[in-house]
């Protein structure tokens, strides 16, 4: 258990350093993300960034396993 809090503890540190390059990249405005504007109301649904970070993150789990 101690490990594992040790291992989150540092992901979230590292994700807190890179957040300022995170931002630059293109995830979230990828094509084929769902978005819709209207007079009073938007939605924004972004699945092809969802299906790719799901991909990149089996293969990490896959390959660190």
């Amino acid at each position: 258990m101690q490990k594992a809090l040790i291992i989150i503890g540092i992901l979230i540190l590292l994700i807190g350093l890179f957040w300022p390059l995170a931002k630059e990249l293109p995830f979230g405005r990828l094509p084929g993300d769902i978005s819709v504007k209207g007079e009073k109301y938007s939605f924004y649904f972004p699945i092809v960034t969802c299906i790719v970070i799901s991909i990149i993150v089996s293969l990490f789990f896959k390959f660190f396993k």
